[in-house]
């Protein structure tokens, strides 16, 4: 979840490698121009580093500036513009917090931009389009290819598109009125998608197959747009990387009371929603982001990720279009969702990122463990009942002892187990009787694990998360890897080669010969285990599954039992 950043010695600074990334792409341009709805666009070319060419194409605006009036309101489509529009540099990114130097980034609130890679420019070469949807707790992150680069998924002939969209609270504040009813920031994804479909077959893409991914909060989107009717023929398939869209940190819970808690944080104590929204209107952007840790109440500062300003269940509103108006588990169990072909996973020691900060808490949680029950249970039992299951998941992963230093691994197990691996099965177990799904586990262990490497635990065994990116995509963290290791190059050209082919075909292995990656059925469970070795299993994390499926199920909610597949 947390965006990328530099914490080794001998790593440039955001700026510094932001301004070689441009200079690099500013290399053998030959200016090529592209006509899209709204006008031209003059871009670029490059080389792959096989010195293969590739056309980019950035900073391309896909809907109108989100300012002014138009603050937390859901995005309009881009007008057009005159002559000949440059689409050589990046657009800027949203204002943002960064969770890893607790910095802010003042970015622009006219951020709504996109960008296009492609190896052909001909209508008629119909490559398959992957749009990719970046993470970061809803809070952070851009597409940009300081951290997206292009160069790996274009290798296989794909057309790669990375977005900016709102983030935090001029994303996704909900004051539940038809004028700010919420999920803005996933309106404006909608709305790329729209611009994708529109124009990308200019671009060498098929719009009649699109591939919509993501990871983290990126995968919580994706898997969201499955759910939505406004997302509904906008794209073919979805890989969802570490996180779906029924997770506690993907849910907006009492959005509007969260609203209120930030006008009195910003000094606007008042029980009026329409004074709230022009007093929130006038907030410095710069001042509204970060908000999300001002506004936890007592027991958010404990239980589950800090993620609050993120999607919501929506009130419906006449004349007014909503991205989703019911609880996407209960869209899940009713079959009411965009059913496409699904690639979904986790990573194997997702949790390794949120080890130092569960320790810093050891104290609280070893004392009340039923802080480790996820809020969709916790609202539904009685505390009694949230105590005894706390219990049971403290007794479960470290028996009589403590969660502490000497427990880390415990910890990794369990934060992996609340915020990725029970939903991942859950998602799966219910899905794949509308839609094939194609289940990995990523395990990957080389230089390329950087957000494993800042963490500073790579005594820990397995994946962090976020790891996968640096997998499937180029950036200055990883290209001297790549390029001097040829193990690595030979891990980056497998995995981006099975993404690209699902986004081609929706079957990550279409070809006879080699590895072949079967479709999750229950009871089987099929699952690709990720590493240097590639083997197809049954069950992942099967025992830590079936602890969580009869929680889920003592606390009366949907689990994955024999009526349920």
């Amino acid at each position: 979840m947390p965006r990328v950043r530099k914490k080794l010695s001998g790593v440039p600074s955001h700026e510094q490698f932001k301004f070689e990334v441009q200079a690099y792409y500013h290399n053998n341009i030959e200016n090529p121009v592209v006509t899209v709805k709204q006008g031209k666009l003059k871009g670029s070319v490059n080389n792959l580093f096989d010195g293969t060419p590739y056309y980019s194409f950035k900073g391309i605006p896909y809907a109108q500036p989100p300012v002014g009036e138009l603050r937390f309101k859901a995005p309009l489509p881009a007008k057009s513009w005159p002559g000949i529009r440059d689409a050589i540099d990046h657009g800027p990114v949203c204002p943002q917090y960064d969770m890893n130097t607790t910095q802010i980034i003042e970015g622009s609130e006219d951020c709504l931009f996109l960008n296009v890679y492609t190896r052909s420019l001909k209508p008629s070469t119909k490559s398959p389009v992957m749009v990719y949807i970046h993470g970061g707790a809803y809070m952070s992150g851009s597409g940009d290819s300081y951290m997206y680069g292009p160069d790996f998924l274009l290798q296989h002939d794909a057309v790669l598109v990375t977005i900016n969209y709102r983030l935090e609270v001029l994303g996704f504040l909900c004051l539940e009125t038809p004028e700010i009813p919420g999920n803005a920031g996933i309106k404006d994804q909608v709305v790329a998608l729209r611009w994708v479909k529109e124009n990308i077959d200019n671009f060498g893409g098929d719009s009649n197959n699109i591939t919509i991914f993501g990871e983290s909060a990126g995968s919580g989107s994706v898997t969201f747009h499955m759910m939505s009717p406004m997302s509904k023929g906008l794209f073919h398939r979805v890989i969802a990387q570490s996180g779906v869209c029924t997770q506690d940190w993907s849910i907006g819970h009492k959005a509007k009371d969260r609203a209120f808690r930030l006008g009195k944080y910003l000094g606007k104590d008042t029980n009026d929603v329409n004074e709230l929204a022009d007093f929130l209107k006038s907030v410095p952007a710069s001042k509204l982001a970060g908000a999300t840790l001002k506004t936890r109440t007592p027991d958010e500062r404990y239980r589950g990720l800090p993620l609050h300003f993120v999607p919501v269940i929506e009130k419906k509103f006449e004349g007014t279009e909503a991205f989703i108006t019911e609880n996407p588990i209960d869209l899940l169990l009713e079959g009411k969702m965009n059913k496409v072909p699904l690639l979904i996973g986790y990573n194997t020691a997702e949790g390794i990122l949120m080890v130092q900060d569960q320790i810093k808490k050891g104290k609280v949680i070893n004392e009340k463990p039923s802080y480790l029950v996820p809020r969709e249970i916790a609202l539904k039992v009685s505390e009694e009942k949230m105590a005894e299951f706390g219990d049971r998941v403290k007794k479960f992963y470290v028996g009589n002892e403590d969660f502490s230093n000497e427990t880390s691994s415990a910890i990794v197990d369990v934060q992996t187990d609340l915020h990725f691996t029970y939903q991942t099965h859950r998602f799966a177990t219910f899905f794949y009787k509308y839609a094939p799904v194609y289940m990995y586990l990523f395990d990957y262990e080389t230089d390329m694990n950087i957000i494993k490497t800042f963490s500073g635990k790579t005594d820990l065994k397995g994946a962090c998360h976020a790891d996968d990116l640096f997998y499937l995509f180029s950036s200055g963290l990883n290209q001297d890897f790549y390029k001097e290791q040829d193990n690595i190059k030979k891990i980056v050209n497998q995995l981006t080669k099975f993404w690209v082919d699902f986004a081609r075909t929706g079957n990550p292995t279409p070809n006879k010969g080699g590895v072949q990656w079967l479709p999750y059925t229950p009871p089987s469970r099929e699952y690709m285990l990720l590493n240097e070795q590639l083997s197809l299993q049954s069950y992942a994390n099967k025992e830590r599954v079936e602890f969580w499926n009869k929680i889920y199920s003592d606390a009366g909610l949907p689990c994955i039992t024999k009526s349920a597949i």
